[in-house]
């Protein structure tokens, strides 16, 4: 049972690594080319969405595997 809360929150923590990473890029994209905000920031939610469902696959499969 701890490793599978273990291996929830690693899957949790790297979610949030990567969302934090998308985030930050997409404010740097942002900020150097103002023109182009709404396709970074419709790629940034297409790929935000694809970590969040990996990660909760992930935890899931943690959860279970115990």
């Amino acid at each position: 049972m701890v490793l599978a809360g273990i291996g929830a929150g690693l899957a949790a923590l790297g979610a949030g690594l990567g969302i934090g990473k998308i985030g930050a890029s997409a404010m740097e994209g942002i900020a150097r080319q103002p023109e182009a905000t709404s396709k970074i920031q419709s790629v940034m939610i297409i790929a935000a969405a694809l970590i969040e469902g990996v990660a909760l696959f992930a935890v899931v499969v943690a959860l279970i595997a115990k």
